[in-house]
């Protein structure tokens, strides 16, 4: 049995936080503007996703919890722990099965720092570079009636990943937008390495409310419009490549941000617009993502 994975959907590239004085951000990625010195940020965000394909639904249930802080107006450092509960149904011999695990999955670590940034008045550009690890802290040996669960079926991985990139951020009164490109190298542990992956996400964040602005600090009300493309390679079990995993996905992602002056509420449904995968890996429905972000 193969299950492709999708560390790409709940990774900690997707759990970043904005500046510390509350401010639109991409929902899915992350963003290039700061955290304020000495501030920390908080993100708590759950994490729906379903899967499918003929015989087998996954769902993919995670709630992540993001500390962010601010050495300077240029490097924060972020950690990241999710706690996840997968569930795999599937026909074996006729009969409908389930496979499940729950537990805390795999911690991340990882810094960003500001290298280009260019501010005037009523608008800011910067530009980012991050990079980060994440460590097999998640249980990769969980059993049930049939055996061993299948890595990717793991509360964690097993194996040490490393991740970096770059991001760019423009931001207006009116709007924002976001890209980023990143790229994560993945190792072996239990027979087990999960392919490379490349991706290119970009967002759209437009202020719907107040439509005029005026004197003090009031809320926001944000549209938000994300595209991720991403390209992963074929995972290997016991060094032969899995036929059945890797691919190019394109994804579309409208939400809605609700930003005051300490913290956002957000929401998004991340929605497959081309899934060009190899052999039998699971093509996702969708991603539907709830989430709040404050600072102290």
């Amino acid at each position: 049995m193969s299950v492709r994975r999708h560390d790409h959907l709940i990774g900690p590239l997707l759990l970043c936080l904005a500046a510390s004085s509350a401010a639109a951000a991409p929902i899915t990625f992350n963003t290039a503007l700061p955290v304020a010195r000495g501030e920390f940020i908080n993100r708590e965000l759950l994490v729906l996703k379903r899967a499918d394909d003929a015989g087998r639904d996954l769902d993919v249930n995670t709630l992540a919890s993001v500390l962010g802080y601010g050495f300077n107006a240029d490097l924060a450092i972020f950690g990241v722990l999710p706690y996840v509960d997968k569930e795999l149904q599937l026909m074996v011999g006729g009969t409908r099965v389930k496979r499940s695990s729950e537990g805390f999955g795999d911690a991340s670590v990882f810094a960003r720092y500001t290298f280009f940034k260019q501010n005037a008045r009523g608008h800011t550009f910067r530009i980012a570079a991050f990079g980060g690890v994440k460590a097999p802290t998640g249980d990769d040996n969980e059993t049930d009636a049939l055996g061993r669960l299948p890595i990717p079926l793991q509360s964690g991985s097993g194996s040490w990943d490393g991740f970096g990139g770059v991001v760019a951020t423009y931001q207006t009164l009116a709007f924002q937008v976001d890209a980023q490109l990143t790229y994560t190298a993945k190792s072996e542990a239990n027979g087990f390495e999960g392919g490379d992956e490349v991706r290119l996400d970009g967002s759209l964040q437009y202020r719907l409310l107040p439509r005029a602005l005026g004197r003090g600090t009031p809320d926001f009300l944000y549209a938000v419009l994300e595209a991720n493309v991403l390209h992963g390679s074929k995972n290997r079990v016991f060094g032969s490549r899995d036929p059945n995993s890797g691919g190019t996905s394109i994804f579309l992602s409208p939400g809605l941000q609700y930003v005051t002056h300490r913290y956002i509420l957000e929401s998004s449904v991340q929605l497959p617009v081309s899934q060009d995968l190899n052999g039998g890996a699971l093509e996702n429905d969708y991603v539907a993502r709830l989430g709040l972000r404050w600072n102290f």
